[in-house]
């Protein structure tokens, strides 16, 4: 988590939220960093998590992420919940909750739900605080 926040540091140094992740293999390695980007790429979609798994998917062979951990300084919001259940990622860490839009949190907790058939078993959840 620590590396996160570094992250999340660049992207406030790039007036962007202060959001930072990574994702690691299933020992720990990191795979991939990805910071909130969305004003300086003028493309709402653009938010940590999600960069972290294009940077990712850029690297690795496949587009099954089934064995990986996305950590992250934020509660993945909806739109990236979504993401995360479609590549499969097994295990979500995160500090910071983001209530009304959080993919655990809300209403709409995307990253919990067992009733959308296509996707594996929700991923484990690790609110840190």
């Amino acid at each position: 988590m620590k590396r996160c926040f570094e992250l999340a540091e660049q992207a406030k140094q790039n007036n962007e939220s202060p959001v930072g992740s990574l994702l690691t293999d299933g020992m720990g390695n990191i795979l991939a960093e990805g910071i909130e980007a969305n004003k300086g790429k003028n493309d709402v979609t653009c938010h940590a998590e999600i960069e972290v798994i294009r940077n990712a998917l850029k690297k690795l062979p496949a587009t099954d992420l089934q064995n990986t951990v996305l950590y992250s300084t934020h509660e993945p919001c909806v739109m990236c919940s979504y993401v995360i259940r479609h590549y499969g990622i097994c295990k979500i860490v995160y500090s910071i909750s983001a209530g009304e839009v959080g993919g655990a949190s809300s209403n709409f907790p995307i990253l919990k739900t067992e009733i959308i058939t296509r996707w594996k078993s929700p991923p484990e959840i690790i609110n840190l605080h």
